[in-house]
C-alpha cells in the first residue's frame, strides 16, 4: 500500500490559490487546521512549502482585521465617532 492510499488531506497548492476567507473567524479556523496538518507531520515534503506560505497569508490577514479592529476603537477612545472601513 502506498502513501497515496492513506487518508486524503487536502492539498496544500490548492489552499495557497484560494481566495481569503471573508471573516476574521473563518480565517482563523483555516489556519487552525493548516497549523495541525504541518505539526502532524503527515503533509509530504512537497506541500509544506505551500502550506506555510498559505499560512503565512491566513496569518496577516488576521493581523490586518485586528489592526482594524484597534484602529476603530483608538477613534472611539477619543471620542470621535468615524465611519469604519473594512479592509
Amino acid at each position: 500500500m502506498t502513501k497515496a492510499s492513506a487518508k486524503p488531506i487536502p492539498a496544500a497548492d490548492s489552499l495557497a490559490v484560494n481566495a481569503l476567507p471573508a471573516t476574521y473567524e473563518g480565517a482563523l479556523g483555516e489556519l487552525e487546521q493548516l497549523v495541525a496538518q504541518l505539526e502532524s507531520g503527515a503533509m509530504p515534503l512537497d506541500q509544506l512549502l505551500s502550506g506555510y506560505q498559505r499560512g503565512a497569508q491566513l496569518l496577516q490577514f488576521c493581523r490586518d482585521k485586528l489592526q482594524a479592529v484597534e484602529d476603530q476603537i483608538k477613534v472611539l477612545d477619543e471620542g470621535t465617532l468615524k465611519a469604519w472601513k473594512p479592509q
